[in-house]
């Protein structure tokens, strides 16, 4: 499999270059908006066609007048990514005049007729004129719109995003799926860490079993830690590595599997949390540790610690029906307030979706205040923007008390905070969605729910032709394996795509579960590419160089696969001639991080949780008095403040009604009745 960091393509012959008409044409090759002759002869009889019916007619006539395609060529190389039948195109060139043929086929029969069409069209063209067709109207959709076809709407589209040549240059560079093809300097960081040294591991092993230590951990984790704690999972059983919601519970099965202390691995309010659940459960003899003695923040967590969002809760609790929607990503001192204000349960980005919509189902005239992620929460405007318009059939599939009319009628009543994000997920948008469109139509998207509304939709359309997954980091994992699985349940060999659109710790993860599943399987024919963004402006090269000195920035990066790293035209950097297409590092130069501008999606919180601060850590636990004085520094916060009761205490009701939900898909009668009796005494006033 392959992982590598997003950059700009670079056209690898003549033949690829099919893929990158930006790169390929100059002044000599201007674009013509006019039809070529050949397309337009081929799209006519569609354009004649008066009805749906007869245009389907035509698409099956043109299948079945193509050439059968011979089974040696359905392979992965000649296969279009991204639609729900099985598409091969092939291409090959003519060497007496230098012009291309194209072929190809479907187990489908539409999509066989569409490649029947896009084929004659093409045949005969070179290869400048091929790449003319990617200026021209998105043309398959004049064969069939998406609303004949109302069981496979993804198609059209997804041939189309390779139809456009692009196909003809899969055979560019393919890798062995047994093993790993590491691209770029960042991705060969984290390869590096995917088989640690067995010493370090079993070192660890043994500390962890002898103190009766249990290790929870966030996805986001550096590299290296997640490869050692991955690897040290299959000797003891308490190190789970998972999203946030999912970490206390975790902790509450060490806990109930002998563990006298529990290592948590993520920013502060995580080990808050893991603390207060723990104590619910009643294991308050068991000790939480974070990895630092300073404070671990999360940008987003502070928002909701602001006068600012104080201010947002008290409007709401001045409003009839209220019901406060905060994020999980939030420290207990935050939920405590809120449930003080206005009647509160805690959400994930895989559920807040549903936590919503049933918020609207048991209480009709409530008033949902979502918060603290901008993002997030105008993902989720955004998205019941679309329900109010879907078929009321496609509204109840998502939640079957709700149609399109009652979607409409809440619109107005739900509201989300406007001044707070995560800063990793801030930098999926602008030019970084630009690149996924234009060089990864082909890939399926995934979206942490938490990126710039420009990646959400993004990952959205993906998702609707069934190429991409919006949600929790889970979500995300979960839809990666599911795909690969499916790849591997088909008897011929497929190439994955796979852009990441979350913080890059994910990858760790990814990475081990899908090497695991191609080794199980034993199949050298299915390649997996994981793709993760940086910021275009946060780059480096063996090539650029700053104004003030001469020497060279970067010399580590890996050029594209099937590529020499030679240069085929650029832009100006610095004063120095940059290739287009060399491999984008993160960060500024000669470092990894964040420039201004962005750079690798990697949160420096998160970076905190070293294998030394972990070994640390697990050193003290046990110790004398001068150890267990030390570890003071290192236990979750403890708030004096009271509302009535602790803190904790009063921090926790959020997540117990978020809990409930999540066993019985309802909301508590005690939720409901605070919801409509402390704001009727709002009402009253």
């Amino acid at each position: 499999m392959h992982m590598h960091n997003l950059r700009r393509r670079r056209p690898l012959g003549s033949r690829t270059a099919l893929m990158h008409p930006r790169a390929a044409a100059t002044e000599e090759t201007p674009l013509s908006p006019q039809l070529h002759p050949s397309i337009s002869e081929a799209l006519a009889p569609f354009a004649k066609a008066p009805s749906a019916r007869e245009r389907m007619g035509l698409l099956i006539k043109a299948a079945r007048s193509m050439a059968p395609l011979p089974e040696s060529a359905c392979t992965q190389s000649n296969r279009v990514i991204g639609c729900t039948a099985q598409v091969w195109v092939t291409v090959s060139q003519d060497q007496s005049n230098g012009r291309l043929i194209f072929g190809g086929g479907s187990d489908s029969e539409l999509s066989a007729g569409v490649v029947a069409v896009l084929a004659k069209a093409l045949s005969g063209l070179t290869p400048d004129e091929v790449m003319q067709v990617r200026q021209y109207p998105r043309f398959p959709s004049l064969l069939i719109s998406a609303g004949d076809m109302p069981e496979q709407p993804q198609q059209e589209p997804s041939i189309n995003g390779n139809g456009n040549g692009s196909a003809a240059a899969a055979a560019a560079a393919t890798a062995a799926s047994g093993g790993l093809t590491p691209q770029g300097a960042f991705a060969e960081a984290q390869a590096a860490y995917l088989e640690p040294n067995a010493a370090e591991v079993l070192a660890l092993v043994h500390t962890l079993s002898t103190k009766k230590i249990g290790v929870v951990a966030h996805f986001y984790m550096d590299p290296q830690v997640q490869g050692v704690l991955s690897s040290a999972a299959e000797h003891w059983p308490h190190i789970a590595i998972s999203d946030s919601l999912v970490m206390a519970d975790a902790a509450v099965k060490m806990a109930k599997g002998g563990c006298r202390a529990v290592c948590v691995l993520g920013v502060d309010f995580m080990s808050e949390n893991v603390r207060a659940i723990l104590d619910e459960a009643g294991h308050t003899d068991v000790q939480v540790y974070r990895m630092s003695p300073l404070s671990i923040g999360c940008s987003l967590s502070e928002a909701a610690e602001s006068e600012d969002y104080v201010r947002y809760l008290t409007e709401a609790s001045r409003t009839p029906n209220s019901l406060h929607v905060v994020y999980i990503n939030t420290s207990l001192y935050t939920k405590a307030i809120a449930d003080s204000l206005v009647p509160t349960i805690t959400c994930t980005s895989s559920n807040v979706v549903q936590t919503t919509l049933q918020a609207f189902a048991q209480v009709p005239e409530a008033t949902v205040w979502y918060g603290p992620d901008t993002y997030m929460g105008a993902n989720l405007a955004q998205l019941l923007q679309w329900l109010a318009q879907m078929p009321d059939e496609e509204v109840q599939a998502l939640h079957p008390a709700h149609t399109a009319a009652s979607i409409r009628a809440l619109l107005p009543r739900f509201k989300y905070y406007d001044n707070g994000s995560c800063i990793v997920h801030h930098i999926f948008g602008g030019e970084v969605c630009e690149i996924v469109r234009e060089a990864y139509s082909d890939a399926y998207l995934t979206a942490h729910f938490e990126v710039p509304g420009e990646m959400f939709t993004l990952a959205m359309e993906a998702k609707g032709r069934g190429m991409g997954v919006v949600g929790s980091t889970s979500n995300i994992l979960d839809f990666i394996v599911l795909k690969v699985k499916d790849a591997l349940a088909r008897p011929f060999g497929d190439r994955l795509k796979f852009v990441l659109g979350t913080e890059s710790g994910m990858i760790t993860s990814i990475v081990r579960k899908v090497q695991s599943l191609l080794r199980a399987s034993g199949r050298r024919d299915v390649d997996v590419e994981i793709v993760f963004p940086v910021n275009p402006s946060a780059i480096t090269t063996a090539q650029q160089q700053t104004s003030s000195s001469s020497r060279s920035e970067s010399s580590n990066g890996a050029s594209p696969s099937g590529g020499d790293g030679s240069a085929s035209g650029g832009r100006a950097v610095g004063g120095v001639e940059l290739p287009m297409g060399l491999s984008v590092l993160p960060g500024p130069a000669m470092g990894e991080g964040c420039s201004l501008e962005g750079g690798c999606a990697s949160c420096p919180y998160m970076r905190m949780n070293t294998l030394a601060a972990l070994h640390t850590v697990c050193g003290m636990i046990g110790g004398g008095p001068e150890a267990q004085a030390a570890l003071e520094a290192y236990k979750p916060k403890l708030y004096e403040q009271r509302l009535g009761r602790s803190i904790a205490q009063a921090g926790c009701t959020s997540i117990l009604h978020m809990q409930d939900f999540q066993k019985g898909k309802r909301f508590s009668d005690k939720l409901v009745a605070d919801i409509t009796t402390r704001n009727a005494a709002v009402a009253g006033r």
